[in-house]
């Protein structure tokens, strides 16, 4: 399952990534980790303070990535709506969800301020960023000086956070595409005349 140069340490926090995504805080028994990572007894504990520190840093690193994907679409070409568009229609597992935004649905995650800060963090970046872009799209005149940046980002990341839920609701990712289409068409029909 994991390549064979990789660490222990570094199995345990991929396990832990991949169990907390699947079945959440609570169902993410040491016993599952250490035989999802293929570790010994004990191995937890040499490398981490025990669940929560495993956790901590398994939801760090998924955050990570999480900015580090968004970033290649937001970052790359194009115009201001282009790099929205191109980061709303991103590849998915939309089945699977969102790995940082599920765990906002775990009361464990929700209820521990140092394991919800990476998540929180994570999605106000996510908003900045859009926020930003906005602004450079209203600067250039690309949209609408009327639009609220902070707004739009909130929306972005509503349609994909809410996307996630009801594809996942309906078994079809055809509900997250209707609603990341909905959206393209509205902020499409804010971007300005002139352009």
């Amino acid at each position: 399952m994991y390549s064979d140069g990789m660490s222990t340490s570094e199995r345990l926090i991929e396990s832990t990534r991949e169990l907390l995504w699947e079945r959440g805080y609570v169902g993410t028994s040491p016993k599952a980790i250490l035989e999802r990572a293929g570790a010994g007894q004990g191995s937890m504990y040499h490398h981490f303070k025990g669940k929560p520190d495993l956790a901590l840093a398994a939801i760090r690193r998924t955050a990570e990535e999480m900015r580090a994907a968004a970033e290649r679409v937001l970052g790359g070409p194009g115009t201001p709506y282009e790099r929205i568009e191109a980061y709303l229609r991103r590849e998915r597992d939309v089945l699977r969800g969102c790995p940082v935004g599920r765990l906002t649905m775990d009361p464990d995650i929700v209820a521990s301020d140092e394991l919800r800060a990476p998540v929180d963090e994570t999605l106000d970046w996510l908003r900045g960023r859009i926020a930003g872009i906005v602004e450079e799209g209203r600067a250039q005149g690309h949209f609408a000086s009327r639009l609220d940046a902070g707004e739009v980002a909130a929306a972005v990341v509503a349609t994909v956070q809410g996307g996630y839920v009801l594809a996942r609701a309906s078994g079809s990712p055809a509900a997250f595409d209707a609603g990341v289409r909905g959206l393209l068409s509205l902020l499409g029909r804010a971007e300005s005349p002139t352009r």
